[in-house]
C-alpha cells in the first residue's frame, strides 16, 4: 500500500512539473520588480568578484544548475537576504550554494535503486520502503546541511570582522587626533591593515570615492551587505557628528572601548562554558572509575 502511494505521489509530481514546464505562469508585478533588483544585484556581484579575488568560482554542472536556480529564485521574487549576507561575508557565490543544496539531495534520491540492490544482496528484504525512506531522510539532511555549515562559518567570520572593526575604530580615532579629517582618517586607517576584513573596508571606501558617496554611507552599505550591526551603527554615528572632529574622536573611542569590553565578556563566557564541560567530563570519568572498582565486589556478592 505504501509503495503504491509513493509511486502515485511521484507520478503526480512528475505530471505537475510537466504541466508547469509546458504552461509556465505569467510573472506578476512582484516578479518583474524582483528581476530589476536581480539585475542590479548581478552588477554588484560582478563588482565584488573583481574586488574580492578569494570569491569562490563555480564551473561545470554546478555553474549551470546554480544559474538556473538563481533565475528561478529571482523570478519568484525570493530575496534570500540572510543567505546572501552569509555568502558575502564568506566570499562564496549564490550559484554554488544553491547548486549544492539541489545536487546533494538529488544524489541521495538517485541512489535509491543502489540502496535497494544492496539490501537485496544482504537479504534483508524485498520491500522498497526501508531503503526509500533511508534515502529520503538522507536527502532531507543533505538539503539542510549546507545551511548549517554556511551559518557556522558566517558566524565565525562575523566575530573576526567585529574584532577588526574595533581595531579600525582605534586607528581612526588616532588619525583624527593627528589632525586629519574624517574621510582621510577612515582611508588612512583602512590602508594600515592587511587582513580580509580590512580589505573589504578599504574596497568599500575606495568605491565610495569613485561613486560619489560619503565614507559613512559606504560603511553602512557594507554593514547591510555583510549583516554587521557595528558598521551600521558606525555609519549612523559618523553621519550625525561628521562635522565635529572632537565629537567624532570621542564617539569612536567610546565605541571601541565598548566593543573590546563586550568581546572580553564573550570570551569569558566561552571559557566558563568550556570549563563546565570539562568538569562534566571529569565527573563521568570518575563515575566510570567507581563502577570499575565496585563491579568485582558486586559480582562476588551476587554470586555468593
Amino acid at each position: 500500500m505504501t509503495g503504491a502511494m509513493l509511486a502515485g505521489a511521484l507520478v503526480g509530481l512528475g505530471l505537475y512539473a510537466l504541466a508547469r514546464a509546458v504552461f509556465p505562469p505569467r510573472p506578476g508585478l512582484a516578479a518583474r520588480l524582483a528581476s530589476f533588483d536581480a539585475a542590479r544585484r548581478r552588477d554588484e556581484d560582478a563588482r565584488n568578484r573583481r574586488t574580492s579575488p578569494a570569491l569562490e568560482r563555480v564551473g561545470g554542472i554546478r555553474a549551470k544548475v546554480g544559474r538556473e536556480l538563481v533565475k528561478f529564485c529571482e523570478t519568484r521574487g525570493w530575496q534570500l537576504r540572510s543567505i546572501r549576507a552569509d555568502l558575502a561575508i564568506t566570499d562564496r557565490s549564490l550559484e554554488a550554494f544553491l547548486a549544492t543544496k539541489f545536487l546533494l539531495p538529488a544524489a541521495a534520491v538517485i541512489c535509491i535503486p543502489i540502496v535497494v540492490a544492496y539490501f537485496a544482496l544482504l537479504g534483508v528484504g524485498d520491500s522498497l520502503q526501508v531503503p526509500a525512506w533511508i534515502c529520503l531522510i538522507f536527502a532531507a539532511l543533505f538539503f539542510f546541511f549546507p545551511d548549517m555549515q554556511l551559518r557556522q562559518e558566517a558566524a565565525a567570520r562575523r566575530q573576526d570582522f567585529r574584532h577588526v572593526v574595533g581595531a579600525f575604530l582605534d586607528l581612526v580615532s588616532m588619525n583624527l587626533a593627528g589632525g586629519r579629517g574624517v574621510p582621510e582618517a577612515l582611508m588612512t586607517a583602512a590602508n594600515i591593515g592587511e587582513g580580509w576584513a580590512m580589505l573589504r573596508i578599504r574596497d568599500a571606501l575606495a568605491n565610495a570615492r569613485i561613486t560619489g558617496q560619503t565614507p559613512w554611507q559606504a560603511l553602512g552599505g557594507l554593514g547591510d551587505d555583510l549583516d554587521i550591526g557595528e558598521l551600521r551603527d558606525l555609519s549612523g554615528a559618523l553621519a550625525l557628528v561628521a562635522d565635529d572632529g572632537a565629537q567624532v574622536r570621542k564617539s569612536l573611542s567610546a565605541r571601541a572601548a565598548s566593543m573590546r569590553s563586550r568581546e572580553l565578556s564573550e570570551l569569558e563566557g566561552k571559557a566558563g562554558e568550556r570549563s563546565q564541560s570539562m568538569l562534566v567530563a571529569q565527573l563521568f570519568l570518575c563515575a566510570g572509575f567507581l563502577v570499575f572498582l565496585a563491579y568485582p565486589a558486586m559480582i562476588r556478592v551476587m554470586v555468593s
